[in-house]
């Protein structure tokens, strides 16, 4: 037997079929906490202080949040009512970025939770405004366009990919989070409106975001946009289709110009004016036919290219201070080296055990039926792209539509298999250990 055939029929033996039922479970199946569980946990949230951050307690918090999180999203999804949003609501507790963005894009779309943060969506605005600006900046001076290719990056280069995708993720939740947040605009005060519209100028930003579209790039001559938490080629039939993200900006910019309290308190300056109509260009009859209340905003902007808008009446406003941010700065002003100084020997220290108590942990928080059902996209294949329903059965981690594809891509898969399986071993007999 020559020495490819032997390789194609190793990969053969070790790429066999994956169970079906382990990558389909029902999302009406699945439970990460049991109601009793999810009341306690919002109960027991709490602040840290900034020193403390990353500690054993802040990371124990993290996997509870991280558990909201994940059920939070299957009630969601399966339309059986949606108790972690009403718990939040009740003990009004709702600090790890990451986790926190993403309960929130899930708890937000209901307008009650716009209404119990109170003061505190000045701190949100504010937030969503650093991570939008941060988005534009960072798109304008090439922050997202790490290079990818398999075995091409050192370990350091991998790390900062990961984490440009995780910021670029965050951001984009954020956006999805002030779209929820311009849904409530007739039930928002009126020092909020004038954070939005004066202090932030949002309706210019969001002009920008669509200008700049920072979840399109190219790459190696192909067109590709970010979906589903990565990257994806994008094929001359779906180029047309609207994505998430163009929607959420396109609506939050309706809700924020064709609105009556926007619009009464919204200053159209030169400039404003000539940004806003920058949109016109964007509007197109297949943009029109997915969101046709656009219309209305078509129509607004063609009144406002042969118009003089008159300058909004000036109220007196006593602006609200953010809370949140301020206490920060308050309790920890000129305590900055200090804190850092503590976490480098209390937190950026951990020990061996410590490492490992961590990892068993985390591998009990995020259990794979769970992780699995919490991705909107089925997988594809990682040998033709086509939709995959089996999977690597030793590494478990590229997945597969038929037996041919597995041994065609096994040479390609062999060395990060080898490399996932070996680690996964390791892991698994220091937990026992």
């Amino acid at each position: 037997m020559s020495t490819a055939r032997a390789r194609r029929r190793e990969g053969a033996e070790w790429c066999s079929d994956f169970p079906p039922s382990r990558h389909s479970p029902r999302m009406g199946d699945l439970e990460v906490l049991l109601p009793g569980e999810a009341e306690a946990l919002v109960q027991a949230l709490q602040s840290f202080p900034l020193r403390d951050m990353g500690s054993q307690g802040w990371c124990r918090q993290h996997e509870q949040l991280e558990k909201l999180n994940m059920q939070a999203i299957l009630d969601a999804s399966s339309s059986q009512g949606e108790p972690i949003q009403e718990l939040l609501v009740t003990h009004g507790k709702v600090h790890h970025e990451a986790s926190i963005i993403n309960l929130l894009e899930t708890v937000f779309f209901h307008k009650e939770i716009c209404d119990s943060a109170e003061d505190s969506i000045l701190d949100l605005i504010d937030y969503c405004h650093r991570k939008l600006t941060l988005l534009v900046a960072q798109n304008s001076s090439g922050g997202f366009s790490v290079p990818e290719g398999e075995f091409e990056l050192s370990p350091l280069q991998e790390l900062q990919k990961q984490a440009q995708t995780m910021e670029l993720e965050i951001s984009l939740k954020a956006l999805s989070v002030l779209r929820y947040i311009t849904d409530s605009v007739d039930s928002l005060s009126l020092s909020t409106l004038t954070r939005m519209l004066s202090t932030h100028n949002l309706p210019c930003l969001l002009v920008e975001l669509l200008e700049n579209s920072p979840w399109y790039r190219q790459e190696g001559g192909q067109l590709k946009r970010f979906e589903g938490g990565r990257w994806q080629i994008v094929t001359t039939k779906d180029y047309p289709r609207l994505t998430k993200i163009d929607g959420q900006v396109w609506i939050a910019l309706y809700n924020l110009l064709l609105s009556p309290p926007c619009q009464s308190k919204y200053n159209l300056t030169g400039f404003n004016k000539n940004q806003l109509l920058k949109l016109r260009a964007l509007l197109t009859d297949i943009l029109l036919d997915q969101i046709p209340n656009l219309v209305e905003l078509q129509r607004f902007l063609s009144h406002l290219a042969l118009t003089e808008p008159l300058p909004p009446k000036k109220d007196l406003v006593m602006e609200q201070i953010p809370e949140i941010w301020s206490r920060l700065e308050r309790k920890n002003g000129g305590k900055w080296q200090a804190i850092a100084k503590y976490q480098l020997k209390h937190i950026f220290s951990p020990s061996e055990q410590e490492l490992r108590l961590q990892a068993r942990r985390w591998a009990e928080t995020y259990k794979l039926d769970v992780i699995e059902a919490l991705n909107p996209e089925k997988p594809k294949c990682a040998s033709c792209n086509a939709e995959a329903s089996k999977r690597c059965s030793r590494c478990q981690n590229e997945w597969y539509c038929k037996r041919e594809c597995q041994v065609k891509h096994w040479q390609k898969h062999r060395k990060s298999c080898d490399l996932l399986a070996k680690s996964m071993d390791n892991v698994k007999e220091e937990v026992k250990a």
